[in-house]
C-alpha cells in the first residue's frame, strides 16, 4: 500500500466518469490552440475571426470552442481554438474533451513567472519539461519529477520562431498548484533542478496528452519576477503585442503538426 494518495497510480483506460464528446455544430478540426488569454480570444472575436462551433460546459458556465481559419502557404487551413480554464485539474478536464472531438495536435500558449531575474518580461520559453509540483499529472502517469511534451511538438515551435525571425529559450517549468506557496526554498530546490519559469498546468496537460497519445507542446512568455527579494508584477499581463504573438506562434506551430 502505497503511503500517500497521490502515489497510487491506477493505469486503468476507462474510469466510473469518462470523457464525453461535446455537441458542436460541425466536426471540430483536428489541431487546436489552448490560448490562455481571454483577451486576445476577445480581440479575436470582435475582428470577426472566431466563429463558435460549441462549449464545454462548468460550473463557472461556458467554455467555448472556436474554429480559426488560418492563411497558410498551401491555403487556408481550420484551428480549434479554446481558453483552458486556470488550473491543472479544469486545463486537463477541457483538454479531455477536446480530445473526444477527435483532436489530437495541440499547443498551448500563455504566460509565467520567471525564477531568473535575466529572464526578461515578454521572452518566449518553449517548454521542455515541466516538474510535477501539482496533482492532477498523478492520475494520468505513474509517480515521476516530471512530464514532458511531445518531441514533435518542441520542433514545431522551434521552427515557428525561426519562421517569424523571433529569438527564445528552451526551457524546463516548475508546475505548481499553490502560486502562494512558493517559497524561496522551494523555488531554490526548482531551479537546482533546471526550472526557469513557474506556472500551473504544463504538467498536468503533458500527463493527459500522454496518457491519451495525442501531441501536446506549449510556448509561454516570461512574466512576472518570482524573486526572494521581491515579487515583481513587471506588468507582465499588459503585454498585448507579446500575448498576440504567443498565439500566432502558436497557431503557427499547430500547423506544422502531423
Amino acid at each position: 500500500m502505497d503511503t500517500f494518495p497521490i502515489t497510487e497510480f491506477d493505469p486503468a483506460p476507462s474510469a466510473i466518469i469518462n470523457p464525453v464528446r461535446p455537441e458542436v455544430s460541425r466536426p471540430a478540426p483536428p489541431r487546436a490552440v489552448l490560448c490562455f488569454f481571454a483577451d486576445v480570444i476577445q480581440a479575436m472575436l470582435r475582428e470577426g475571426r472566431l466563429v463558435e462551433i460549441g462549449a464545454i460546459g462548468s460550473e463557472m458556465g461556458r467554455h467555448p470552442l472556436y474554429v480559426l481559419e488560418a492563411e497558410t502557404p498551401a491555403g487556408p487551413q481550420e484551428v480549434l481554438v479554446a481558453h483552458p480554464g486556470v488550473g491543472a485539474p479544469l486545463a486537463a478536464g477541457i483538454l479531455e474533451e477536446i480530445i473526444a472531438l477527435g483532436v489530437n495536435c495541440f499547443i498551448a500558449c500563455g504566460g509565467c513567472g520567471a525564477l531568473r531575474p535575466e529572464l526578461t518580461v515578454g521572452h518566449p520559453v518553449v517548454l521542455t519539461a515541466a516538474v510535477r509540483d501539482e496533482g492532477t499529472s498523478y492520475h494520468y502517469l505513474p509517480p515521476g519529477r516530471e512530464a514532458y511534451p511531445s518531441p514533435e511538438a518542441v520542433r514545431a515551435l522551434e521552427a515557428a520562431c525561426r519562421a517569424m525571425g523571433i529569438e527564445y529559450r528552451l526551457g524546463k517549468s516548475w508546475t505548481t498548484d499553490g502560486f502562494y506557496r512558493e517559497t524561496p526554498a522551494r523555488r531554490i530546490r526548482r531551479m537546482s533542478e533546471g526550472c526557469e519559469v513557474v506556472e500551473m498546468e504544463a504538467a498536468a496537460f503533458f500527463a493527459v496528452a500522454q496518457f491519451r497519445s495525442v501531441a501536446f507542446g506549449q510556448i509561454v512568455y516570461s512574466g512576472d519576477l518570482v524573486v526572494p527579494e521581491g515579487w515583481d508584477l513587471r506588468a507582465w499581463n499588459d503585454r498585448q503585442d507579446d500575448r498576440l504573438l504567443m498565439f500566432r506562434l502558436a497557431v503557427d506551430a499547430v500547423l506544422r503538426m502531423e
